[in-house]
């Protein structure tokens, strides 16, 4: 692994061209998560029109969607403890294969009396994911130096927002004019893609630490065999230190208003009243995508890229996306509206990147798999909370701009949360 300049900084745009030349088995691994990721889109868009033909119904496509966030709530505890006992790399190119044969099978639901095996293959597809995702998350420290996360996860930021952005209309394009089961076959081809990338790449990962066995006279137990033991370790691990505890819960804490995505749609079709039906939303969700790709560099080249100043940082995130949804509720257009929406999600990319980068700092090799297990077992949790109570609000008749007001408010919790927090280190190194 190529070492950068010492000058690169993720404050600059063209450190990241300078990263990705410098550091080859990074940049492989990092198209490999951008070509999996672009075809998840096309088998987003798929998935919906075939339940939309084949049933007409929303409700099929909230099933769809339930299906989805299952896994990394129920799963996610024994994802992280795999991920941190067998080898990443491993895991990662087994769960995209297995996702090759699990695409595919899409191709056989023909009829309304197969649409059952849709939401049974969005569950293990999602399932594998939940597998895939801590390994991938743990194997970012082993190919960059520390000086370099902060580029290596602003990269992987920019490059989802950007996938936000223009993936889901790519996606949406190849299915209107070659059909959806095009669109499968394109994700399925993603994943044989991702996987060949990752199988030329080099992972290292630290020697495998286990936890000492948890029987008398260090003898092997149940326990051990199940993982639990390993669980309990990785809990522990997590409540020794308050700087791990406090990070895994950052994303949990934006995850609270994360309804606000749900307002995106309903203020881009109903309150809006966009002449074209998509628009307004699409508009504001490739703002959304456009203020999540430059938040973590601003931010950076503003407070600076320490680790202290990427706390205060995360303080200031939650801030400044209260605010900018605070105006957004009471905005009386689109064009008023979008601005607001791309400020939002400044905050929102900076808290995402700096957390992840902080976590990737401070959390030892051997319990990373379940700490990011954890975090995205929380986050999954509270946005599916969120999005229920959003819903729920509207169908009971509540101005959607009150909705999106107490959203906003939702976000000065965890906000205040992270003032009080930093405050608290302050004073305690002054004493």
């Amino acid at each position: 692994m190529a070492t950068p300049p010492a000058a690169l900084s993720a404050s600059r745009w063209g450190s990241y061209t300078t990263f990705l030349r410098t550091n080859q088995q990074f940049r492989r691994f990092w198209l490999a998560g951008v070509i999996s990721q672009f075809g998840n889109w096309f088998n987003y868009i798929a998935i919906f029109v075939l339940l939309d033909r084949l049933s007409g119904s929303g409700q099929a496509i909230s099933w769809f969607l339930i299906a989805k966030f299952i896994p990394s709530t129920i799963i996610g505890p024994a994802a992280g403890i795999v991920a941190d006992r067998l080898p990443r790399k491993a895991i990662m190119i087994g769960c995209d294969l297995a996702r090759v044969a699990v695409v595919l099978c899409f191709l056989f639901v023909q009829s309304p009396e197969h649409i059952w095996i849709i939401y049974i293959l969005a569950l293990t597809q999602e399932t594998l994911w939940t597998f895939s995702n801590p390994a991938r998350q743990a194997s970012v420290p082993n190919l960059c130096k520390s000086e370099e996360l902060n580029i290596a996860n602003a990269l992987s930021g920019a490059s989802w927002s950007v996938l936000l952005a223009f993936g889901a209309a790519m996606g949406g394009f190849v299915t209107a004019v070659a059909g959806w089961e095009t669109a499968i076959k394109i994700d399925a081809i993603t994943f044989l893609v991702s996987a060949l990338l990752l199988n030329s790449t080099t992972i290292p990962q630290q020697g495998q630490k286990r936890n000492k066995p948890s029987g008398p006279d260090g003898k092997v137990t149940w326990l051990d065999y199940t993982g639990l033991h390993d669980l309990k370790m990785g809990i522990k691990y997590v409540l020794s230190s308050k700087k791990v505890g406090a990070l895994l819960l950052v994303k949990s804490g934006w995850a609270l208003s994360g309804g606000i995505l749900v307002m995106l749609v309903v203020f881009g079709e109903q309150v809006f009243n966009t002449s074209t039906s998509g628009g307004g939303s699409g508009i504001l969700y490739s703002c959304r995508g456009i203020g999540a790709a430059i938040g973590p560099i601003l931010v950076w080249r503003i407070l600076g890229e320490d680790s202290p100043s990427m706390m205060r940082g995360i303080a200031l995130s939650f801030f400044i996306s209260a605010v900018a949804y605070i105006i957004f509720s009471l905005t009386p257009s689109l064009l008023w509206a979008a601005p607001f929406v791309l400020l939002g999600h400044i905050g929102g990319a900076t808290q995402w990147v700096f957390s992840t980068t902080l976590l990737h700092r401070v959390v030892d090799d051997q319990y990373r798999g379940r700490v990011f297990a954890a975090e995205m077992g929380l986050v999954t949790l509270v946005l599916s909370l969120s999005t229920y109570c959003t819903g729920a609000a509207l169908d009971l008749g509540i101005n959607p701009r009150y909705v999106a007001l107490g959203l906003a408010l939702l976000f000065l919790g965890p906000g205040s949360f992270w003032q009080i927090y930093l405050y608290k280190k302050r004073r305690n190194r002054n004493l």
